[in-house]
């Protein structure tokens, strides 16, 4: 596996212009329609068999090997974030108001670049690769999407992989845990109806700001007193709105947020304090409450067999790599789809910039990679996909 490092630094220059080209023209869920074309055209002059158009701008390839052998699914996201982008990079995006900030650029270069790697050693694989540039991953519901158009058939999919390249950790760490890695994600809508009013005559009024203040603020209990403390939730609520004038109690306050958990009975248990508290609050505030929960994506769960062939092949392709067997994230993602129906193992690879002054997290305005990350990545990934076709 050692040479797998040694040709994806080879391909630096090829993945970093790809890299800073999807940076410079991101799309959005959906639309990713220049984005798409480029992915397909890398592919197809590979000599991959590729198909276009797959919940709406969704790009599958297939690499076939020298020999028949297990079908693995390699999945890599394509879109871009409605963020005003203030990098000041040279190779910022041209898009007003829309920005890769989550490192999807850098997604797509490490998968054309795995396609370059394993297509130069075709005739050693047992198997097929299934690659997937999969549209509008952020909250818009695309691996789903691309379940449904039957990306885990025709050839059926035996395993899956993905990654995602990670500002929080430094270039050489990477995250490979057996186990939950992301949460799993719900988004909730709250709204408080009362009764409108003169701000001066607040006693012919029923307030449902306060009423509001009150859920919110109880709310912040649930994980820290209805929750074991060696149980992990979050309850964040994030956006709030109310009246539109500043002396009128309005007649209703809404409030949005969202709930992240890894396993199924405590999210049970935080939805259910959640429900009292909102109800309750309001019989106490003389108000009514109504609630909209919606899930948006299940836990990531890495099978531990798939983790431990990833952590083998990361080991064997670059031995300089630290890898964390016990990271965790409560950020969510919706690879999740793909690997409830098809076990697999999703992968951290840390792309921090080593000054602290030009790192920023993901879905930061002046989120930006060290590039160093790419080979890594690649490496990584190719060495997995042929580890997991023994």
């Amino acid at each position: 596996m050692s040479e797998i490092l040694e040709h994806a630094q080879a391909l630096f220059s090829y993945a970093s212009m790809l890299r800073r080209d999807f940076h410079r023209h991101p799309e959005i869920g959906f639309q990713e329609v220049r984005t798409a074309g480029i992915v397909a055209r890398e592919l197809t002059q590979l000599g991959l068999e590729v198909t276009t158009g797959i919940a709406e701008t969704g790009v599958v390839a297939l690499l076939e090997g020298s020999q028949p052998g297990p079908v693995v699914l390699l999945r890599f996201d394509m879109d871009a974030l409605p963020i005003q982008e203030e990098t000041g990079a040279e190779y910022a995006s041209q898009n007003p108001g829309v920005m890769h900030a989550c490192g999807h650029d850098g997604h797509m270069a490490v998968g054309l670049t795995v396609a370059k790697l394993l297509a130069a050693r075709r005739d050693s694989l047992r198997g097929t690769l299934k690659f997937v540039f999969q549209p509008a991953e952020e909250g818009l519901g695309g691996a789903e999407r691309m379940v449904e158009a039957g990306v885990l058939e025709n050839p059926q999919v035996d395993r899956t992989l993905a990654l995602h390249i990670w500002n929080e950790k430094p270039v050489g760490w990477v995250g490979i845990p057996a186990g939950p890695l992301m949460a799993g994600a719900d988004m909730f809508t709250v709204r408080v109806e009362g009764k409108g009013g003169h701000g001066a005559m607040p006693h012919q009024a029923v307030d449902p700001i306060a009423a509001a203040a009150q859920m919110i603020t109880a709310l912040q209990t649930i994980v820290s007193r209805s929750l074991s403390p060696l149980e992990s939730a979050v309850l964040s609520v994030c956006q709030i709105s109310a009246g539109e004038a500043f002396n009128v109690i309005p007649q209703a306050a809404e409030f949005r947020g969202t709930i992240r958990s890894f396993e199924p009975h405590v999210r049970s248990r935080v939805v259910e304090r959640f429900n009292a508290v909102i109800h309750e609050t309001a019989a106490a505030m003389g108000c009514t409450a109504s609630i909209q929960l919606r899930a948006i994506t299940p836990p990531v769960i890495n099978d531990p067999d798939a983790a431990a062939l990833v952590t083998k092949a990361a080991q064997e392709a670059a031995p300089e790599l630290a890898i964390d067997p016990n990271y965790r994230s409560m950020v969510s993602e919706d690879m999740a789809f793909m690997m409830e129906k098809v076990s697999g193992c999703y992968f951290l690879v840390g792309s921090g910039r080593p000054e602290p002054e030009t790192s920023y997290p993901h879905h930061h305005p002046k989120f930006d990679i060290d590039e160093a990350v790419l080979p890594y990545a690649a490496a990584v990934m190719a060495a997995a996909a042929m580890e997991a076709l023994k």
